[in-house]
């Protein structure tokens, strides 16, 4: 109970700002807030570093909220040999199962065979995959038969099925583990902020970078703030700060875009998830069950921009349909399509230029220029506390800090408790009975948003003071995730929600004018085919 008061008090975006005028020098300013920046900043703070993390959008804003939704070692990256990215990655999948269990567990996936051959080299691999993963094996990979295939996943093209493996994997909630690992930080001491971009890498007499340069984008307010080590965690948009501290530099990233299609569960219905190990691309497809609704992808698409809210390619919905379609008795199509998003993920730019993105090495890489600004990309949802690891480590070396080991593996992240309910609930883990009882003082608040789905106002309230929600985008698309799960259903709230954040945030009414505008421009483009608004 006491640290969960302590939270409340602590994660403040107020409160952060007030901080970057009352400290003099900062430890470790960390600019990004996914996955990668946040689990530095846990981190750097469980440490007992001084710790600063600014973010230009909300926390994981961008790829760190359009993932798969797995917690994986990945199995296709065993195929292609790379052992020690997927070794790492089952060990840190086993570590977070142990410290968010609320929001990570073991998913049974079922790939359906349709030779012979296909089963018996699926299961030798799936069988090496199961040994990697050692003391944090989650399940035993084991053959099917046709007719336990079909038990299991009985929406599969029956027709020459031959039967299938069984094996296991983890699944998440990413945006939820990010505000999480948010308010870890700032129970630990950190200070976060979102909202807030920097402009400007300030250095020294020695031409080493010693702060930076920030405006607030609420209301246009500059600040400044030093630090002995700055770290460059901002995913595909690592570029565009190392031209910050180096105008002639070559881009090292190459934005390669990942795009998810969410459909009603009815399409498979079972408990376990499709792995569909060979696509016409040579690449795998998932259907996940997440949230009561089933996701399909991803695809694997090399671009030569960035942005922070990209925009899915007809190809692309074209190739994960028509792929789905050759293994589900019931073809998806696009007017199935609930919701569609896409993510870009920072890969290590070719030194040719001519390799394949699926080709490019998903493990991490950890820089450090003349500056001494600490760049870190590439890497996955997976092994993002093992990233933060191995840079903090590097911030120490940088700034000659006495060494303090890595606490990490052992810090359980807020709200972990280790009770399935199997409702929306689940996520909140800790935080939920708080939230409920804001019902017990205003019943008014616990009238549900939308007739279709779970959440109730009382999220709403909660997801404001609490977990630093800003915009009625940052409480439908990562608060409740309910943008990525129904868009249409997403604009049909958004004037409750706008309602509800207008008091908690002190707005009149322009504000929620704006808000709709720029939300429901927003959510329009996660619909395939846009479906008309409601007065």
């Amino acid at each position: 109970m006491q640290e969960n008061a302590y939270h409340i008090q602590s994660f403040s975006r107020k409160r952060a700002i007030e901080q970057l005028t009352q400290v003099q020098q900062w430890d470790i300013a960390i600019i990004g807030g996914g996955a990668t920046g946040l689990g530095i900043a846990v981190d750097a703070a469980t440490r007992g570093f001084k710790t600063l993390l600014v973010e230009q959008a909300d926390f994981a804003k961008g790829t760190s909220s359009r993932s798969t939704k797995l917690v994986h070692g990945g199995v296709r990256y065993l195929a292609q040999g790379d052992i020690k990215l997927v070794y790492g990655a089952l060990r840190e999948r086993g570590i977070l199962f142990k410290n968010a269990p609320h929001l990570a567990h073991a998913q049974s996936f079922v790939i359906p065979c349709y030779t012979w051959f296909a089963k018996l080299k699926f299961l030798v691999g799936l069988k090496i995959y199961d040994w990697m993963a050692g003391k944090y094996r989650i399940g035993q990979s084991t053959l099917l038969s046709k007719d336990k295939v079909l038990q299991q996943i009985p929406e599969v093209k029956s027709s020459r099925l031959k039967g299938g493996i069984e094996y296991y994997d983890g699944q998440f909630d990413d945006a939820r583990l990010a505000i999480n690992l948010a308010q870890t930080a700032a129970q630990y001491g950190a200070s976060l902020v979102n909202y807030m971009k920097v402009t400007q890498l300030d250095k020294d007499t020695e031409g080493k970078i010693n702060g930076f340069s920030m405006v607030d984008r609420e209301n246009g307010i500059n600040h400044t703030i030093r630090a002995k080590v700055v770290v460059n965690a901002t995913g595909v948009f690592v570029d565009d700060i190392l031209t910050l501290a180096h105008p002639n530099h070559k881009a090292m990233v190459r934005p390669s875009q990942g795009v998810h299609i969410v459909i009603d569960r009815s399409f498979l219905s079972g408990k376990s998830a499709l792995m569909i190990p060979e696509t016409s691309d040579g690449r795998v497809l998932f259907g996940v069950p997440w949230h009561h609704h089933l996701v399909l992808g991803t695809t694997d698409t090399p671009l030569n921009e960035h942005r922070l809210e990209p925009r899915a390619l007809a190809k692309e919905i074209d190739f994960i349909l028509d792929t789905a379609s050759e293994y589900l008795c019931k073809k998806p199509t696009r007017s199935d399509a609930l919701s569609v998003f896409a993510g870009l993920r920072p890969l290590a730019a070719p030194k040719d230029g001519k390799e394949s993105t699926k080709e490019i090495s998903r493990d991490h890489k950890l820089l450090v220029d003349e500056t001494n600004l600490i760049t870190i990309t590439g890497g996955k949802w997976t092994t993002y506390r093992k990233m933060a690891e191995d840079t903090v480590n590097q911030a120490i070396k940088i700034a000659k800090f006495p060494f303090v080991p890595c606490k990490t593996e052992h810090t359980l992240i807020h709200g972990a408790v280790n009770v399935s309910t199997g409702d929306h609930w689940q996520v909140y883990g800790t935080d939920a009975d708080q939230i409920k009882a804001l019902v017990a003082t205003n019943t008014a608040l616990g009238k549900k948003l939308h007739p279709k789905h779970e959440p109730i106002a009382a999220q709403v309230v909660w997801a404001v003071r609490h977990e630093m929600a800003r915009t009625v985008e940052d409480v439908l698309a990562r608060r409740i995730r309910i943008l990525f799960l129904d868009a249409q259903a997403a604009i049909e709230m958004a004037p409750t929600v706008a309602e509800i954040m207008r008091a908690e945030l002190d707005q009149d009414e322009s504000w929620v004018q704006e808000q709709l505008i720029e939300f429901t421009t927003l959510a329009k483009g996660y619909l395939i085919h846009p479906l008309p608004i409601p007065n």
